[in-house]
């Protein structure tokens, strides 16, 4: 499709220059629009279809769950690789024994570990389990291996989807509802209807094609949290697959409210003992790390209950302590011994945390080892940080996607800036054409007059970007590539023949019809088998601004070539520079990339995040400051969180991150 229009565009204006060796321009140019609308009735896939509206066959949900399933496993996999969970050998093998607390309907569960928990779960009868635990021991990164595990061993039946529970508001919409919009926000290729037909995540949930595994059940407010889990119960009945992660004393209590979870087998992690805390900080260090280690290995042995020992029995610490010290430097693990500077546990994991940032940081042996672009300055890497997290434990958010950055600047003064910004490109466009044209007299108020209509139409399309966005896709013949082309292209190609001729009028036509037809291709072109990733959902959005900026360009220069003549190369290029700035105006006004740019640039300005934010955002997930969910960026842990918080930062800015209904100062998940 992106090759036929493309090359349809080039033929228009190759046309522009044979005319002179005879060949009749309206011939050449008719001949190439029937053509093309010929070329879109081939491959358009709507004409093809028995139903206009036509909801997904089975056919499509096959289709769908196995797209899904390869989807999710790339994802999961290299979000795994990213956490340095698949590279070591030695990685921390968690066990489980069936909880003893009274949470339970079910006979106890076999104990079990780790790298057994999909064979624990497919033992289970009704695969159904918990996964309890205290803040930091390790129940995210056990869901995580269950949903890569799963997806391993897929073939057919129920996908695995791994959701936060921090973004559900049960207040609000029911699970299932919830459940969905997340699978049309993480995978946008669901709406793709002629590759899956249409409500495909709506019926996906609905004929239970899918199961959830639902981390963080105690990050739901606890006011809200038993009527969310009776929800859970209704939505997923005893016979449907479900997989809950919850803190130990968040469960209990909701759990003496609303009771146990029906025929799930209720699983509690401990922590580590000495030998697997020194094997696993054995086995990440040199020769030389390792001897530094000895004294801490030594204070295990000797003193198994104390401080130190309690705080590195949980894993998310003793992981922090591996990744700080492993870097080397000028300080040594046996200060961690020092009582007088450490004396409880939460001054042992305040400086864990402070570390991580302070040695990732700044720091150029860090960043080659982990791949990172560059070696970011360690104070302005922890202030953009600190300004992140202030705002996230402030206004209770936990996941940062990038289309939210727009919150941080304010929906009315972000929607002015763009507006000002975007009608001003498209404005300038239009009146630097006219002022060489045939009006010059007219070229600063056609320009206002046009940079007007595109401010306004980028007001108007801002109050929607900032609502949520509808997961319904569009139904009806305006789905076909033919159709929704040749009405554009026909009614732009008839008022601009009226003014200017019959040959500028059948170039502009083809042309919008070409840029039509992309832009539509573009938008409903996405495999479902792509893993889902900030680099990716902005990647899509810009290429959607380009194609727009380029296509329109070429039917102003060509344009131009029909009106005042292909030897006036000024001209011509003059058009083509026109048609870039005001293509670029009209693509970007619906679409999030956008919005973000406007909003990355106001807040760089004002030295609140770097220019090169998507950059450093990924670099703090290599640093394994960030972890990514999908699409969205959260802080490793809360922990790390809550003390870049403490750091005071302006607080004009609102967050630009996604709600999820939270207490404050709930710690996120390890």
């Amino acid at each position: 499709m992106h090759t036929g229009c493309l090359l349809a565009a080039l033929l228009a204006v190759v046309g522009l220059f044979i005319t002179n060796a005879g060949v009749d321009p309206h011939l050449w140019l008719g001949g190439l629009a029937v053509a093309f609308l010929v070329f879109l009735a081939v491959l358009d896939p709507w004409l093809h279809r028995r139903r206009a509206a036509g909801l997904a066959t089975e056919q499509h949900l096959d289709a769908a769950s196995k797209a899904l399933a390869t989807a999710l496993h790339l994802q999961w996999t290299e979000e795994c690789a990213a956490r340095g969970l698949a590279e070591r050998a030695d990685l921390l093998d968690l066990h489980w024994t069936a909880t003893e607390l009274d949470v339970s309907d079910r006979p106890e569960a076999p104990a079990g570990r780790s790298d057994a928990v999909v064979g624990a779960f497919e033992r289970q009868p009704n695969h159904r389990m918990v996964l309890i635990g205290e803040p930091g021991s390790g129940k995210s990164t056990t869901a995580m291996m269950l949903t890569i595990g799963l997806l391993d061993r897929y073939l057919d039946g129920a996908v695995p989807v791994l959701l936060p529970l921090s973004t559900w508001d049960p207040d609000r919409e029911d699970v299932r509802t919830w459940m969905t919009r997340r699978l049309y926000e993480d995978h946008p290729a669901l709406r793709n209807t002629e590759l899956y037909g249409s409500f495909t995540a709506d019926l996906l949930v609905e004929q239970r094609r899918v199961f959830p595994i639902l981390d963080g059940l105690d990050e739901i407010p606890a006011a809200r949290r038993p009527d969310a889990l009776e929800r859970i119960f209704r939505a997923f009945p005893p016979k449907s697959p479900l997989v809950l992660t919850s803190r130990i004393d968040e469960f209990i209590d909701v759990v003496s409210r609303v009771g146990p979870v029906p025929k799930a087998d209720v699983l509690e992690l401990h922590p580590l003992d000495h030998e697997e805390i020194t094997a696993y900080l054995r086995a990440g260090a040199d020769p030389v790390m390792a001897a530094g280690w000895e004294p801490i290995f030594l204070h295990l042995r000797t003193e198994p209950d104390s401080t130190l020992a309690e705080v590195l029995s949980i894993p998310l610490m003793v992981w922090l302590a591996s990744t700080v010290y492993g870097l080397g430097g000028n300080t040594e693990p046996s200060e961690l011994l020092d009582r007088t500077r450490f004396p409880d546990q939460k001054s042992i994991q305040d400086h864990l945390a402070d570390s991580l940032v302070d040695r990732m940081f700044g720091n150029i042996e860090a960043a080659y080892q982990k791949r990172a672009s560059q070696a970011w300055p360690r104070d302005k890497a922890r202030k953009w940080l600190a300004f992140l997290a202030h705002q996230m434990r402030e206004h209770g958010f936990r996941e940062l996607a990038w289309w939210e950055l727009r919150r941080s600047v304010g929906n009315a003064w972000l929607a002015l800036l763009g507006a000002l910004v975007v009608g001003s490109i498209g404005g300038f466009g239009v009146g630097w054409l006219m002022a060489y044209a045939s009006t010059p007299k007219l070229a600063p108020v056609t320009g206002l007059v046009a940079g007007g209509v595109v401010a306004t139409a980028a007001l108007t399309a801002s109050s929607r970007t900032f609502r949520e966005r509808t997961a319904r896709p569009r139904l009806g013949v305006w789905r076909s590539l033919l159709v929704t082309s040749a009405v554009i292209g026909t009614a732009t190609g008839l008022a601009f023949g009226a003014l200017y001729g019959v040959s500028a009028g059948l170039v502009v036509g083809l042309g919008l019809a070409v840029a039509t037809a992309l832009r539509f291709s573009t938008a409903s072109s996405a495999e479902l088998t792509q893993p889902s990733s900030p680099q990716w959902t902005m990647a899509r959005d810009r290429i959607a601004v380009w194609t727009g900026s380029l296509v329109l360009g070429v039917v102003f220069g060509a344009a131009a070539a029909m009106v005042f003549g292909v030897n006036r190369t000024g001209m011509v290029g003059l058009g083509l520079s026109s048609g870039l700035l005001l293509g670029f105006a009209l693509s970007v006004l619906h679409l999030r990339w956008w919005w973000f740019t406007v909003a990355r640039v106001w807040l760089a300005t004002r030295q609140k995040l770097p220019w090169e934010l998507v950059v450093f955002l990924d670099d703090a997930r290599k640093l394994g400051v960030l972890r990514q969910a999908g699409a969205c960026y959260q802080f490793r842990h809360a922990l790390v969180q809550d003390r870049l918080a403490e750091k005071p930062v302006p607080r004009r800015a609102k967050l630009p991150l996604r709600q999820v209904l939270i207490p404050r100062a709930a710690p996120s998940r390890q």
